[in-house]
């Protein structure tokens, strides 16, 4: 069975020889092809060399486009600051639609412009054709608070929640009707899944996440399955608060970060949801023993039961021993959902 097969089957409910496995690699991946991580950002060659690398070194069942949240952001003309050995990073002093009446003149850009967006449906092509028969290609696009924070601003947005809601949700439509395009031709390259980052909703408290973003987020993951994609919702940080409504997005995947218990996030989205994560990025994937790396999955495992995919919380940190993340993956391969 290849990984593709294996994610798939596991997601329609079929049996499965052992536990997908799906963790966040992007600076991890790029430090295996002693890349730079401007270069990994921008140049969907060295993304994919990485991915590929990283995924047969370990013995992952997929591969991902994730980079940075940038992308769509700097086509649609925000600034970005690029560095050699960490992500892409937004000027929020500078941001884009600091003046709101902006939003009105802005035009959603081509994702095949020869943009940033452009480059990251390229690599979704070039990961289909190098190892999609084989393993999932996962495309990546942000979700409504993410992109929304990273054109207007997140301490800006997160006032505008109170003092303009009306921008805020016209913001939001921009936002689902950009990512949309670009996750059809995401899609169209030849993504099997699509996930959707929207780190920023965690900071959302439960009252003005049913409110404002729940309908937007599920009008994103309704396009994508409308489109013929499958979905996979990250929302990074301490998501307890919102856990119900996460679960009625009716994604393929949720994933929980390390601050949610798993237990927890079983109990609020019910037995039904595929649910991945959460060993602890850090304290335990990064600076733990292969040993202790083991005994978590296999907590994650239980409480999380059958429709569980192993990774961690969030992205593995870049120089997490080979060893711990060797122990993550025999986890998985001896061991059935």
């Amino acid at each position: 069975m290849t990984g593709r097969e294996r994610i798939l089957k596991h997601l329609e409910g079929q049996p499965v020889d052992h536990l997908p496995v799906m963790p966040i690699t992007m600076m991890f991946a790029c430090d295996q092809i002693g890349a730079c991580y401007r270069d990994y950002c921008t140049d969907c060659r060295v993304l994919v060399e990485g991915q590929i690398r990283t995924a047969e070194r370990f013995g992952f069942d997929y591969v991902n486009t994730m980079s940075d949240p940038a992308r769509e952001a700097a086509d649609c003309g925000a600034r970005v600051e690029f560095f050699d050995h960490q992500p892409a990073a937004l000027v929020e002093e500078d941001a884009l639609l600091a003046d709101k009446t902006r939003l009105a003149r802005l035009r959603i850009p081509d994702p095949l412009g020869g943009g940033r967006m452009h480059n990251a449906v390229c690599a979704v092509a070039l990961l289909k054709e190098r190892v999609g028969r084989d393993l999932l290609v996962e495309g990546w696009i942000e979700g409504p608070v993410a992109e929304a924070a990273d054109l207007r601003g997140i301490n800006a947005l997160m006032l505008d929640f109170y003092d303009d809601p009306g921008f805020v949700r016209d913001l939001f439509e921009f936002v689902v009707e950009m990512e949309l395009r670009f996750a059809r031709a995401q899609l169209e390259a030849g993504a099997d899944l699509i996930g959707v980052g929207d780190a920023a909703a965690s900071l959302v408290g439960p009252r003005f996440y049913e409110t404002f973003v729940w309908p937007y987020e599920k009008r994103l993951m309704d396009g994508i399955r409308a489109l013929g994609g499958r979905t996979r919702l990250h929302i990074c940080g301490n998501t307890r608060r919102i856990l119900s409504g996460m679960g009625r997005l009716g994604c393929h995947i949720v994933d929980l970060d390390f601050l949610v218990p798993m237990a927890e996030g079983r109990t609020a989205m019910g037995p039904g949801q595929v649910l991945l994560g959460n060993v602890d990025p850090v304290r335990v994937l990064r600076d733990g023993t292969p040993e202790e790396v083991t005994a978590a999955v296999a907590a994650c495992h239980q409480a999380a039961g059958a429709r569980f995919i192993v990774g961690a919380g969030c992205e593995v940190p870049r120089d997490t021993p080979p060893e711990n993340l060797h122990a993550m993956v025999t986890y998985a391969r001896s061991h059935s959902p």
